[in-house]
């Protein structure tokens, strides 16, 4: 897979042969998201309160209003009035938003731990954002100065009062100068009244800053996101994604040979052909009962995922052609007697079954014996009857290096290696014919030896 394009393929492969590894995966990242949900981004509320401003605004206006709605004066106010343990202005303002919408309303929202607070939270910034902006539009921010404004208003009506109690103390006859000081005082007073109307018109504050809060702001009844099921959701879904793109990433960083002439260029040695191993008898290999092997069992990592699906073979005398071809170019190339050591990596069960075959096959002066020797510390026995040494393995298992460290143990047990043999799995189909086997076509395997005794 070091060169193949990634397609879909090879995705759904991944996904079929190591869904258990997948879902065992997917279950830890919703566990990591509903950790993360609870420890660091536990559920939050929002609330949100309308604020209309009435009157004629452009949008900049109203953009200028959404920055006031959330400057720190503003949710300095609204702190100060909750008086929450811990919580000043500062902390709050990450808590706080506002937005411009349609019919000249500003949204003001508040986010808090629980309902109730994102709703106190809400209301109390949306007034203090009336009372604020009401004092700007009014030309001060300092409440003096609408005490003194508030002052004049009293003194104006006060005067007022004043002028009709004059007016009607006045000679209440029709004499020219009762007349005339009622005149004069029924004028002043249409003065001050105009003069008043004239500053009303005149204050900002009483054309446009006349803001209403709609009513409180409804309770929340449900978190804000990210939710805790969108956090669980995440990871699940994170977990997913690193597991198949770490299965893609292993495949292309893979240095295992998976062509018959690098095997061979690797154990320096000529490549004698292939041979096939029905994909049933390798699945009838010998268990390991330990707790690693039984989790691997368990995932469904003890099977290779990037292997593409089995060819199907012929029949079981198509299969045992190729062994006794085998057999035959080992007799053209060996001096007599032909006494071979069989070479078999260990924990190449393919490779093993295949190398049993080919014993059984060789018959008359070939007379082979099996060695399974650990690629880690490769120990081939000593030279003893035999002319040289078969490697039999599978491909797509083991990298250049290893099968350079089989090699060096071959020579360094005074053996040469004659040649390669690969085995490959492939799946079996419905026999032929009944009459191609021989009579003698039973399969018998011979007892292979172990890597560190002395030759047979």
């Amino acid at each position: 897979m070091n060169d193949d394009t990634i397609r879909l393929v090879t995705i759904g492969r991944i996904l079929r042969r190591r869904w258990r590894l997948l879902a065992v995966l997917a279950i830890v990242g919703a566990l990591f998201g509903y950790g993360t949900s609870v420890l660091l981004l536990p559920p939050r509320y929002t609330a949100q309160a309308s604020v209309l401003l009435p009157g004629q605004w452009e949008e900049r206006e109203l953009l200028t209003q959404v920055d006031i709605a959330t400057s720190s004066a503003v949710v300095d106010r609204a702190a100060a009035a909750l008086d929450w343990k811990g919580v000043n202005g500062t902390k709050l303002q990450k808590d706080v938003s506002a937005k411009a919408d349609d019919g000249n309303i500003i949204k003001v929202s508040g986010t808090a731990d629980t309902p109730e607070r994102a709703q106190r939270l809400s209301d109390q910034l949306a007034q203090q954002f009336v009372t604020f902006a009401t004092r700007i539009a009014g030309g001060s921010t300092d409440p003096a100065a609408d005490t003194a404004t508030e002052a004049l208003r009293k003194q104006v009506a006060e005067t007022n009062r004043r002028i009709t109690e004059l007016a009607g103390s006045a000679d209440p006859g029709q004499t020219v100068e009762g007349v005339q000081a009622r005149t004069e005082l029924e004028g002043l007073r249409t003065g001050l009244q105009d003069a008043m109307k004239k500053l009303e018109e005149a204050n900002p504050a009483t054309a446009k800053a006349s803001m209403v809060v709609m009513g409180p702001a409804p309770r929340p009844t449900g978190a804000a996101a990210p939710t805790r099921t969108q956090l669980i959701g995440a990871g699940a879904l994170l977990f997913l994604l690193i597991a198949v793109i770490g299965h893609l990433a292993a495949a292309r960083v893979s240095r295992r040979l998976r062509t018959e002439p690098e095997i061979a260029a690797a154990l320096g040695s000529p490549f004698l052909g292939t041979v096939d191993v029905p994909g049933e008898q390798h699945g009838h290999r010998p268990e390991s009962h330990g707790a690693r092997d039984r989790l691997r069992r368990l995932l469904g990592t003890d099977t290779r995922w990037d292997l593409p699906a089995l060819p199907r073979s012929g029949d079981e005398a198509e299969r045992r052609i190729r062994y006794r071809r085998v057999c035959s170019r080992l007799r053209d190339q060996l001096p007599s007697p032909r006494d071979l050591l069989v070479v078999v990596p260990d924990g190449d069960e393919v490779a093993r079954l295949a190398a049993g075959q080919l014993v059984a096959e060789a018959k008359g002066d070939l007379r082979l014996r099996i060695v399974e020797v650990p690629v880690d510390r490769p120990i081939v026995p000593d030279r003893a009857t035999e002319s040289g040494a078969l490697a039999v393995l599978s491909a797509g298992n083991w990298t250049a290096a290893e099968l350079a460290g089989v090699a060096e143990a071959c020579a360094d047990g005074g053996h040469e290696l004659v040649g390669v043999v690969v085995a490959g799995t492939v799946r079996t189909g419905p026999p032929k014919t009944a009459d191609r086997l021989s009579d003698d076509a039973t399969l018998t395997f011979a007892v292979h030896g172990h890597a560190t005794g002395d030759p047979a």
